[in-house]
């Protein structure tokens, strides 16, 4: 995996990253600053926003003096669709181009078939599957324009492995793996790349709203799903277009 700062790039790169205040999106919003990209996140929470916002500040000054304007934290509610396109026309308008997308925002609830209410159905498909569409549409769009980039989504092993209780979950994830197969062939004449992730257990707030007893050495650090995402996107020779990468923990071997 890639692991060297590279500020700036020959021309600026920029990355959106969705559900960009903890866990996978956080970790992955600041490698690619890191990495000298401009950075577009959201969120719901203002205050961890802002926070989030100060700190990639910080690490783009630290590695190249690069200014406040080149980080976007917007307050968005991916829950209302219609905010994902606001989203991809605020880094648009602010960058001018999308380099990178990454598909990280959902919503996991943990119940059993019978138990899923009709109001967690509509939410998870607006979080999951429909901003997810927007989000993919409006870059895809904003691609073809600047002549191509990468868009990876952050999918889950229960795509192909649903355990009980994440039925809707692992759906609205298999329909994500679906596009992403699907789009990588309409995306080749327009040199536009698409991946998706699969991790295991992620050590993240959400995991941990969820399952607060899950062993911790039986996670997958954030940081580690990061390394894979600048992978799809530097990497094209291992992380080809419309393939499926799982991140799972691995026991360290015996001795």
């Amino acid at each position: 995996m890639p692991t060297s700062s590279t500020f700036p790039t020959e021309k600026s790169s920029t990355c959106v990253v969705t559900g960009g205040t903890s866990g996978i999106g956080l970790a992955t919003a600041r490698l690619m600053r890191q990495q000298g990209y401009r950075v577009a996140v959201c969120g719901r929470d203002a205050q961890k926003l802002a926070a989030v916002r100060q700190e990639l500040i910080e690490i783009g000054r630290a590695g190249s003096g690069t200014s406040q304007t080149d980080v976007i934290a917007a307050q968005i509610d991916l829950n209302q669709a219609d905010q994902a396109i606001d989203l991809i026309q605020q880094a648009t308008t602010a960058f001018g181009r999308i380099d990178v997308l990454v598909n990280n925002a959902a919503m996991a609830p943990l119940e059993t078939f019978e138990e899923i209410s009709s109001e967690t159905f509509e939410a998870l498909v607006n979080v999951n599957v429909r901003s997810g569409f927007y989000l993919t549409q409006q870059t895809w769009r904003a691609m073809i324009k600047s002549g191509g980039g990468t868009i990876v989504n952050i999918s889950s092993m229960s795509a192909i492995d649903p355990f009980p209780g994440f039925s809707l979950y692992g759906a609205s994830k298999a329909w994500m793996d679906l596009m992403t197969q699907a789009l990588a062939v309409e995306g080749q004449p327009h040199s536009i790349r698409i991946c998706s992730i699969r991790p295991g257990a992620v050590e993240t707030p959400l995991l941990r709203g969820l399952f607060p007893d899950f062993p911790s050495e039986q996670c997958v650090p954030p940081e580690k799903i990061a390394q894979m995402v600048l992978g799809c996107v530097q990497e094209p020779e291992n992380f080809p277009s419309g393939q499926f990468f799982p991140v799972t923990h691995q026991p360290d071997a015996a001795v």
